[in-house]
């Protein structure tokens, strides 16, 4: 191995320390660079067909309405990373089923992110999504959420894949 390489590797392993704990935010950049990056997408619906979903207002995406998920972390299952983003993005846990309704491939060379690999999972909420998050009639927050029961026209471009699954 090329002694370049070899200390580049060394620097990385020691900017990771325990990967457990996760990536730092640059290592987690550089990796997603070199690699697909594999997430999970929430379909919740409820007893109206209406579907759940989250505002997102951030640079990556822009703002606009979305399925809430997450991006897979290392050695964390699709099963607990759903969970995990139900409880952080709705205050709430929830069921889901074992397979994915849909698998979403996308690229865009020009970005950091370029691939990604979208696992889109039919969930059921176990509890009401926390009523503190929840959107009014009037613009949403980040990290807001409100039940639609049609796809919005700002959900985001990333996410239109789903616009039939509403």
């Amino acid at each position: 191995m090329d002694i370049t390489l070899r200390r580049c590797i060394e620097a990385l392993e020691a900017a990771i320390g325990d990967p457990r704990g996760g990536l730092p935010e640059e290592v987690f950049r550089f990796v997603s660079r070199i690699t697909p990056l594999i997430n999970v997408d929430l379909l919740i619906k409820d007893d109206r067909s209406r579907t759940l979903l989250t505002w997102r207002d951030d640079e990556r995406f822009g703002s606009g309405w979305h399925v809430p998920g997450g991006i897979i972390r290392f050695k964390e299952s699709a099963a607990e990373r759903i969970h995990a983003c139900a409880t952080e993005e709705l205050g709430a846990d929830v069921s889901c089923e074992d397979a994915p309704l849909l698998v979403v491939e996308g690229t865009a060379p020009q970005e950091t992110r370029g691939h990604h690999i979208s696992l889109l999972f039919r969930c059921r909420l176990l509890g009401p999504p926390d009523e503190a998050k929840r959107a009014g009639s009037g613009a949403p927050s980040a990290g807001q959420w409100r039940w639609h029961e049609r796809c919005p026209p700002d959900l985001l471009d990333v996410q239109r894949a789903y616009a039939d699954f509403f």
